[in-house]
């Protein structure tokens, strides 16, 4: 079950702008909730987001006999795909830069947000070209490119160019909806895993490890925050919370539906960019049928998480990836089934109540 205050703050994360390299805003949002739950808060020099949590109650009891207690981190990425402004015309078309990977099949007629130093604008984006009316036939097959999109802010050449500059935040606009026993919403790739670690700190009781969550940046454009967060942590186990493919859907075989939208959390054992931990992955499944929480094993032939730049680093760290099957991935009606969500954070939640015991 998903509480009235889950889903507002699954709202909140969902709507606030945060692409790769511009995740201040978002950042500050996470801070917010996490000051209450954590010891100690930093920011590194990439901009992640850093929130340490000492042992609690008997576990710290537990943990200061044996020594140095056990260190987990928890990797959610919170930036989101979107774009930055890479030109601007003399009649105040925006061109756009994307930073992270779309399909342009669903970028058509979309609301969007230009967020700039002295406020947020609304536009509209669309291809240029012919509308359909005087389109050829040819003209109708093409699927545009990001460099045929534009933005359109509805004000003169010379208004647009005071307001927005090169490298402004450019965010799709979608609200999050509940539908049938399914969330939807823009970016739960991955607000949603953000919501899970800032749901797992409010509700975590007492813990023996040393628990590190972090909210890393500009991961999808090459897991880039995530390795500099591990160096510094030095963690013994890293597990990455993201999304993954559910595509159970119609004209997908079978074989390549990746995860089943209500069965449970997806436990991953193979992406593009890691293998992770055999014994982490048997542990977290021991624990989801101890604890009756639904779980499903899953891979993941191209694409990665952040387990991949962490695993790599130092000496080389153990790795876990937990991820939450979604459907219609990359678009601003990304699909979660609600117990899938709740066994997400359910899960997180119960291996950190006994690691390090």
């Amino acid at each position: 079950m998903l509480e009235t205050k889950s889903i507002e703050l699954l709202t909140q994360l969902a709507t606030t702008p945060g692409v790769p390299g511009r995740e201040h805003r978002i950042r500050e949002v996470i801070a917010s909730h996490m000051r209450p739950v954590v010891d100690e808060i930093t920011t590194d020099n990439l901009g992640s987001l850093i929130c340490r949590r000492a042992p609690r109650g008997d576990g710290a009891k537990g943990a200061a006999k044996s020594g140095s207690p056990l260190k987990v981190m928890i990797a959610a990425h919170m930036d989101q795909i979107g774009f930055l402004v890479r030109h601007i015309d003399d009649k105040g078309f925006l061109r756009l830069q994307n930073v992270g990977g779309f399909d342009t099949r669903n970028l058509f007629a979309r609301v969007v947000t230009v967020c700039t130093s002295t406020g947020d604008i609304e536009g509209v984006l669309n291809p240029g070209g012919k509308p359909v009316h005087i389109a050829s036939d040819e003209d109708r097959k093409k699927i545009p490119e990001i460099n045929d999109l534009i933005v359109d802010l509805g004000m003169s050449g010379d208004d647009v160019k005071t307001k927005v500059k090169i490298g402004d935040m450019v965010v799709l606009q979608a609200p999050v909806k509940r539908i049938g026993d399914s969330i939807v919403s823009q970016c739960l790739d991955n607000r949603i895993a953000c919501w899970a670690s800032i749901e797992v700190a409010r509700l975590l009781g007492d813990h023996a490890c040393e628990i590190y969550f972090v909210f890393t940046v500009q991961e999808e454009v090459g897991c880039r925050g995530a390795g500099l967060a591990a160096d510094a942590i030095k963690p013994d186990i890293a597990i990455a919370l993201d999304t993954t493919l559910c595509c159970d859907t119609p004209s997908v075989p079978d074989e390549l539906r990746m995860t089943v939208h209500g069965d449970g959390v997806g436990l991953m054992v193979f992406d593009a960019s890691a293998i992770v931990d055999l014994a982490l992955l048997e542990e977290f499944e021991a624990i989801a049928k101890a604890k009756n929480i639904p779980a499903q094993r899953t891979m993941l032939p191209r694409g990665g998480t952040d387990a991949s730049t962490i695993q790599k680093k130092g000496s080389g760290y153990r790795v876990m990836t937990i991820v939450c099957p979604t459907r219609y991935i990359h678009t601003v009606t990304e699909m979660v089934h609600v117990d899938d969500v709740a066994a997400y954070r359910d899960l997180v939640e119960a291996y950190l109540s006994q690691a390090g015991s």
